[in-house]
């Protein structure tokens, strides 16, 4: 049986403030790095970003070989006795964390180790290059990693046998894409999340296209948008796979799913983290005025996922943040069944980004229609499936 050491490590520059996490796999009879892995998450605190560093190498060993033995190193006390099952996990932002993590492995295949942080150098490292590349406006890239370089010069990077001629950063992108098999799940993982994701219907601003965000005025659906509802709920009732609805706040949400309830005779829960982007001063307003009164302002807006909307709204990048915490927590909560999310444009196209793997400018490449539905099925090794999007059929 093959035995992994995973070591991880997370950081926040504010606390919460811009996030990332490191994680590397070593091989625990030759210490060879076989994985290094880090991301840029944006606003996090530094506990999200610790457990979010532990998911990723736990996953990235899980990937190299399900049935080995696991021992993780991190430097973090309170993820160590939390995943340990000695402290209690109270912060409401850690739980689903926790509870994805320990489903990786299972808990007899996985022990965990306090270590000082001058011995998690590696994992540290590869957390402040995440950091530092999203300050950049970038994402990180194993191509230009000198982690390893600086913590352990003579540790030889690899995801299988490389030729001597093979350069380091060659070699440290086959670790990286090693660990990653989207669209395609080994059977034995079970029955996936899935999460069915539906657009409200039709509010008197939809037809306008006219911003309309958290931040607006809350416009309720029109006759339109509620005839829309109605043959969406017929047509997933036909389908008869929805086991539960989960609905953002905002009136048009709550309103399109309890319609859509009425025909599948579920209740409909609320999660706040499936509202719509806060477009500041831009809520109301078309393009065409956004472009005439904030011109720089939109410009950033379109070249930066991190710039916000003028006059203090929720960047891209926030929104991504707020979707990939709200996907782990449906995801644990909701793990083997089907269940209807009534969302908005944004966060239906970033949950669809993130499953992808897309890069944020992805999201202005997507068209997403009045009360469409899409799908994405979420596996217990962590990868994510995209089966519909955009579906229209049953409004014709």
């Amino acid at each position: 049986m093959r035995e992994f050491i995973v070591e991880a490590d997370g950081g926040s520059r504010g606390n919460p403030g811009p996030a990332g996490y490191g994680s590397v796999v070593l091989d625990a009879a030759t210490g060879q790095t076989l994985v290094e892995a880090a991301e840029y998450i944006g606003v996090a605190t530094n506990n999200v970003a610790e457990y979010r560093g532990l998911l990723a190498g736990l996953r990235a060993a899980h990937e190299l070989d399900p049935s080995a033995k696991v021992h993780v190193r991190m430097d973090s006390k309170l993820v160590i006795e939390q995943m340990s099952g000695r402290w209690k996990i109270k912060h409401p932002d850690m739980k689903p964390l926790a509870t994805v993590a320990s489903r990786v492995f299972p808990p007899e295949q996985v022990t965990y180790e306090w270590i000082p942080r001058e011995q998690n150098k590696h994992a540290d490292r590869l957390a402040n290059e995440a950091m530092d590349a999203g300050k950049r406006g970038e994402q990180w890239s194993p191509a230009t990693s000198t982690a390893e370089l600086d913590t352990a010069a003579a540790r030889t990077t690899v995801a299988e046998p490389a030729p001597a001629d093979v350069p380091k950063a060659e070699a440290v992108v086959r670790a990286a894409t090693a660990v990653a098999s989207p669209g395609w799940a080994p059977a034995d993982l079970g029955a996936p999340a899935t999460f069915v994701l539906l657009r409200h219907g039709e509010t008197p601003l939809t037809p306008q296209k006219r911003f309309s965000g958290s931040g607006g005025t809350n416009p309720s659906l029109s006759d339109v948008g509620r005839e829309q509802a109605e043959r969406a709920g017929a047509a997933l009732a036909r389908r008869g796979t929805i086991q539960a609805i989960v609905a953002s706040p905002l009136a048009r949400t709550r309103e399109t799913a309890a319609i859509v309830a009425s025909h599948l005779g579920l209740e409909v829960s609320i999660d706040d983290g499936l509202i719509e982007t806060d477009f500041g001063a831009w809520e109301g307003l078309t393009f065409a005025e956004v472009r005439e009164r904030y011109p720089d302002d939109l410009n950033a807006w379109l070249a930066d996922p991190h710039a916000q909307p003028s006059g203090g709204g929720e960047s891209f990048a926030a929104t991504a943040t707020r979707i990939e915490a709200t996907r782990d927590k449906l995801v644990a909560a909701y793990a083997g069944r089907t269940v209807l999310l009534v969302s908005h444009v944004t966060p239906i196209k970033t949950f669809v980004r993130l499953a992808l793997g897309a890069p944020p400018e992805s999201l202005f490449r997507m068209e997403l229609s009045a009360a469409a539905l899409s799908a994405v099925a979420y596996y217990a090794d962590g990868n994510a499936s995209v089966r519909l999007f955009n579906d229209t059929s049953h409004l014709r």
